[in-house]
Formats: structure tokens, C-alpha cells, sequence
């Protein structure tokens, strides 16, 4: 049975919910509650005849518990270091000194134990309560509290463990949060952007590739990367980036064509800095073969829109089409999907479309069509490509498969100004 992972923040009530539906579900003998009742619980225990408590027992092995205690404990405990709340953080370790050392979320995963789980939060009085309680997950706790750019966290720990030699890959999690911070935390404690020969080691990949988007937070980690002796590709793409239109002033005299110019995925994502292939590098409506504008719209970078705009930029140009026939949308398309999107609906943002009413204002045509064919990353919870032929902007959003990608305003504008399916 596929298994189950607690979320960053249990919630009690909410499992024994859990467990009461599992329980009804097993007594009217649902096939896969049927099976997980056999697989997971100790005893052979007749559907008809279950009890809440066995319903308990196999969620909690299904969160990877040992009993319905231990998964209560965990939600206590994590309770307790949200809530700051050091003396019943101390009280529970010391009646149950193994929890020092165990995932807080119980299955291993990248918040970990509980000094390591407070120090994402930023919880100074709780680390130092579990670092006199005898815990040594130092080294996590300070990647994550330089991850979430809890800088004093991350500067406690360092002096705790008395300013070691640095991890191998102390800047990977601040590059993938986009932490400007955390980066520089990882640079006063001495990373370096190449070793000994010269040889990149600075993740810009990561800072690329992520899902995060803080375009302000992007530019000045790849600028620190640079300051401190990495180079990178002189290239239009690379400009953006960075943020640097200065930059992308020196292209444009340089290359006349650039604004209707479309990019190849491997100038966008150069795999000479350990970039990927399309799926790995996380970004909404297709960039492969776009143009900047495309680029500017699903990396949040207004500013650079508007130059490229004021520049001249068709904010109809289209991305070149694949030999499949996928390809030909506008940038238009890239508001209605996008990363962006994602973050504005995962986290329950203000549901706004900048982009989409400057691309408009500017005379984008909202029924313009194109065909799409998008595979999410892995992380997303699928590893297929999804088709859609001939879509206009609006049937793009109408019909795409992740619906947490999709701007319901960036819709709502295309809409009022004419667009249809």
C-alpha cells in the first residue's frame, strides 16, 4: 500500500478523523481499506469486526508510527516546537529521550528531527534546550535554518558545533529557496564557488532550475556567485537571469533580431552548469524555443517585461514550433500557466495578473492559438506528458491538468477582453 507522510504541521483532530473514516471504510469493505487492514495491522482482524483502535493502529503504521501513541507524540511534539514552547518541548524528551534523534514527521524527510524541525522555524530556545538534551543533527538543523534564511539560527548552530569545516554543498539549500541570506551566511562561513582546480561547485543549476521565484533573492545569489569568481555565459537568457537589462542592452545593440529571437532549452538552462532537461527545470507554460518575454512572465520578471515592451517586442511573438507541430504560443499563454501561478495558489497569495494586463494593455491578442505539450517534474506527483492541440490562452487554462498552476484573474482579464475557448 502506497504509504503515507505526515504534513509539516499534523493536526490530531484532523487524523482522528482519518481513522474513523478508515474504519468505516473497512467495515463496508472497501477493497483497498480491506487491504491495508491485512497488510498493516499485527493481528488478522475480521473487517466486520474492526475497532477504532485497530483503525488507529493501521494509520498510524501507514505514517510509518509504530502505534496510534507514537503518531499522537509526534503531533505533540511538533505542536509544541510551532507553539515556542520550550518546557513541554523539554518534558517530552526527556520522558521519551528516542524522539531526539527520530524524524519529527516520523518517516525520514527533509525537516528531520526536532532540533532540525525547529530550526526551520527559527526556534533559538528549543535548539538550545535539545542541544543540552544530547541531539546531533547539527549540520541538517543549520542547512535548514539557512534554507529558510533564519540567519541567527543558522549563526547559533555554527558556534555550537564550534565552526567546523564547512558541509560539501552549503550553498545548495539556499539556491533552492532562493535564499539571498542563507547564501550569503554560506559564503561568510567560507563556500567557494570553485575548488581547487577550478571546477565549478556553485549550484546554479538549482538556483535556475527551482521552483522558487524571488526574482530579486535570484539575481543577487547569481551576483554573489559572481563576486566570488564564478563565471558565467555572456548570453541574453543569462542576462535575464540576472536581472541585468543593462546587460541585455549590450545584446540588443549587438543582435538586432534579439526580441524576435527564440531560445533553445540548453541557452535557457546551459548544461554546462549542471542544468537539466525540460522536466527537471521547473517552469509553467513550455520555455523551450521561446522568447524572453515567455522567459520574463514565468520567471516573475516584470521589470525586464516591461523593457523588452518598451523595446519593442511583439507581445504577440510566438515560440517556434517542434517538429510534432507543439509550440507557436505567445507569452499570453505563459500567464495563464506558470510558476508564479502555482505559488499564488498553493499559498494563497492576493489572486492577481500583472503580467497578464500588461501583455494585454500592449495588445496581445487574446485568441491567439497555438498547440502545448507539457510533463510536469516528478515532484509534482507525475511523470507523464499531457497534450493539448489548437487551445487559445483561455482553453490552455480551461483545460490544463494541474489545476494549482492556472490564474483564474490572468483568465478572468483574457475573458473580459474578448477571449474564448
Amino acid at each position: 500500500m502506497p504509504a503515507r507522510e505526515l504534513p509539516v504541521r499534523p493536526d490530531l483532530d484532523q487524523l482522528k478523523h482519518q481513522a474513523k473514516d478508515l474504519l468505516h471504510a473497512i467495515r463496508a469493505g472497501d477493497p483497498a481499506a480491506v487491504a491495508e487492514l491485512r497488510e498493516l495491522h499485527p493481528d488478522v482482524v475480521d473487517p466486520q469486526a474492526a475497532k477504532l483502535a485497530d483503525a488507529q493502529l493501521v494509520l498510524a503504521r501507514s505514517y510509518g508510527a509504530s502505534s496510534w501513541s507514537r503518531l499522537r507524540l509526534s503531533c505533540d511534539l511538533i505542536d509544541a516546537i510551532w507553539r515556542d514552547d520550550v518546557p513541554a518541548v523539554r518534558t517530552l524528551v526527556l520522558k521519551h529521550p528516542k524522539l531526539l534523534y527520530e524524524d519529527a514527521r516520523i518517516r525520514k524527510c527533509n525537516w528531520g528531527p526536532p532540533m532540525s524541525y525547529a530550526a526551520n522555524l527559527g526556534r533559538n530556545g528549543i535548539i538550545r534546550v535539545l542541544n543540552d538534551l544530547g541531539a546531533t543533527d547539527h549540520v541538517q538543523a543549520m542547512d535548514r535554518a539557512a534554507l529558510q534564511s533564519r540567519i541567527d539560527t543558522a549563526r547559533m548552530l555554527y558556534g555550537m558545533m564550534g565552526e567546523p569545516r564547512l558541509p560539501n554543498d552549503p550553498l545548495g539549500g539556499p539556491g533552492y529557496t532562493l535564499s539571498a541570506t542563507g547564501t550569503a551566511f554560506a559564503f561568510e562561513m567560507g563556500a567557494r564557488v570553485v575548488d581547487d582546480a577550478g571546477k565549478r561547485i556553485a549550484p546554479v543549476d538549482i538556483v535556475l532550475e527551482t521552483d522558487s521565484r524571488k526574482p530579486g533573492d535570484k539575481h543577487a545569489i547569481l551576483e554573489m556567485y559572481v563576486e566570488h569568481g564564478l563565471e558565467l555565459p555572456d548570453t541574453p537568457a543569462m542576462a535575464l537571469h540576472r536581472g541585468r537589462i543593462d546587460l541585455l542592452e549590450e545584446h540588443l545593440r549587438r543582435d538586432s533580431a534579439l526580441l524576435r529571437r527564440t531560445f533553445a532549452h540548453e541557452e535557457i538552462y546551459p548544461p554546462e552548469l549542471g542544468c537539466h532537461d525540460e522536466v527537471i527545470a521547473t517552469h509553467g507554460t513550455p520555455l523551450k524555443d521561446a522568447t524572453l518575454l515567455h522567459m520574463a512572465v514565468d520567471y516573475d520578471e516584470m521589470e525586464i517585461a516591461r523593457w523588452l515592451l518598451r523595446r519593442g517586442i511583439d507581445p504577440d511573438e510566438r515560440a517556434a514550433v517542434d517538429a510534432d507541430g507543439f509550440g507557436g504560443h505567445t507569452a499570453l499563454f505563459a500567464t495563464v500557466v506558470s510558476q508564479p501561478n502555482f505559488w499564488m495558489n498553493h499559498q494563497r497569495r492576493p489572486q492577481v495578473a500583472p503580467f497578464t494586463e500588461l501583455l494585454l494593455d500592449s495588445g496581445a491578442d487574446p485568441n491567439a492559438r497555438a498547440s502545448l505539450r507539457k510533463q510536469l517534474h516528478p515532484g509534482y506527483g507525475e511523470e507523464v506528458p499531457h497534450e493539448y492541440r489548437d487551445v487559445t490562452p483561455l482553453s490552455w487554462g480551461q483545460r490544463f491538468h494541474r489545476r494549482v498552476f492556472v490564474s483564474k484573474p490572468a483568465m478572468r482579464l483574457i475573458a473580459a477582453r474578448g477571449g474564448h475557448e
